[in-house]
């Protein structure tokens, strides 16, 4: 028990006498507004340590909310060690986040999965987009792909996979949780079969053409299902006998897709041998290798060689990972980018496209389209925007969580 004020006391025996054995934390003034309006994180520095001091709570452990004045809010779960303390999981009273609710969220998304796609490849759970904060999902076929980035999300994994096996039977269950993300939770990096067994490639369906990926050594969780419509995107662009180059091509998907929609040579590099090599499997598997090429190298690297020696192409495609990952980060990533996307535009041909992207939130896309558009003034080229991206349907943004909505990709013409 909290060494709280009498009326939060007496609140939380009205709780624990209506069913809800769940700890109070306790809200400063005001700071309900933003959970109100629809958001699920909660920061520490919102927090009334002085009523419910965090160092009673334990990482993972369910909560009530509760505003100053002791009106519940929702039901969240904690972990006083990270910036994010804690994330609401239900605005019900009577949920909390136990295998009722998980069945519930996981259905939901499952039927909008079933709805948007014809295949079973897709991204299944999208986090606080789903309403499971702390939680991915990626379905490839008969296996799955899962990643868990909180101490809240932790403590229920054994009810997570229950209730996937319940209702899709996979023929296997891998755990991704190899991400650096887990550290700021106190969590081990791991990477481990959860249930049956994890082929050493899967095959992917996008866009109806069939890829290979690895789902224990590739990045991420294997696939990057957010840009496939992007991919589609860009068929409309590629005319036959076009020369693309795919920058941080990873396991092929552009420079094949570029290859299928009619380009005679593509040249994909990443700084992954291992990416290079999916890569050439992908070209095989599609039937056209002879057109695909890799080079391992840093992006910058290459470009700046590629600059150098005239090479020229009709499609330039920059895909990079995220050059801003914090806010401290802004002014050298926006550099970063600068850079990129200058370099990209030196080996672009008059009348080409360049088809470039981020994955960092903090990128603005008004800030991307101004880093390309300093470029294009320094080169003395005109460029005009056709059309922008955003990731795939299965990455829903919720309207209220600014953060869900992370990737943009820009489609440029030069002239």
């Amino acid at each position: 028990m909290f060494m709280a004020s009498e009326p939060v006391s007496l609140l939380l025996k009205r709780l624990i006498h209506t069913g809800m054995k769940l700890p109070i934390l306790k809200l400063r003034k005001d700071q309900e507004r933003r959970i109100l309006a629809g958001h699920l994180w909660i920061y520490s520095n919102e927090i009334d340590t002085r009523e419910t001091p965090l160092k009673l709570f334990s990482p993972g452990q369910q909560v009530a909310i509760l505003t100053h004045r002791n009106k519940w809010v929702a039901h969240a779960y904690i972990n006083p060690r990270s910036l994010i303390c804690a994330r609401v999981v239900s605005r019900h009273p009577t949920d909390t986040l136990d295998e009722a609710l998980l069945t519930k969220r996981i259905s939901n998304a499952l039927a909008l999965r079933e709805r948007l796609f014809d295949n079973r490849c897709y991204r299944l759970v999208y986090g606080e987009s789903d309403l499971l904060p702390g939680l991915v999902v990626d379905r490839f076929g008969d296996y799955l792909s899962l990643q868990i980035t909180t101490a809240g999300m932790e403590t229920v994994l054994e009810q997570i996979i229950g209730v996937l096996e319940q209702l899709l039977k996979p023929a296997g269950i891998l755990l991704r949780n190899d991400t650096s993300v887990r550290e700021l939770e106190g969590l081990e990096q791991s990477v481990s079969v959860a249930r049956g067994d994890i082929p050493g490639r899967v095959r992917v369906e996008e866009n109806g053409t069939q890829f290979e990926t690895s789902l224990t050594e590739g990045q991420k969780s294997g696939w990057f299902y957010d840009q496939a419509g992007n991919r589609a995107r860009m068929q409309r662009y590629i005319r036959d006998g076009d020369r693309v180059l795919d920058i941080c091509t990873y396991a092929g998907a552009w420079g094949v897709t570029a290859a299928l929609a009619g380009a005679a040579e593509i040249n994909c590099v990443d700084t992954s041998q291992a990416a290079l090599e999916q890569t050439g499997r992908n070209a095989e598997l599609n039937n056209v290798a002879k057109r695909v090429e890799t080079e391992q190298g840093d992006a910058f690297d290459v470009l700046k060689r590629l600059a150098a020696e005239k090479r020229r192409y009709d499609v330039v495609i920059l895909d990079p990972p995220a050059f801003i990952k914090r806010r401290k980060d802004q002014k050298q990533g926006e550099q970063a980018y600068g850079r990129l996307n200058s370099l990209g535009l030196e080996v672009l041909e008059n009348d080409g496209i360049l088809i470039t992207s981020s994955c960092s939130f903090h990128m603005e896309q008004s800030k991307l389209q101004n880093v390309v558009r300093q470029g294009a003034v320094r080169q003395n080229t005109q460029l005009r925007l056709l059309e922008f991206g955003q990731q795939r349907q299965d990455h829903p943004v919720h309207p209220a969580i600014p953060e869900t909505a992370y990737l943009k990709t820009l489609f440029f013409h030069k002239s």
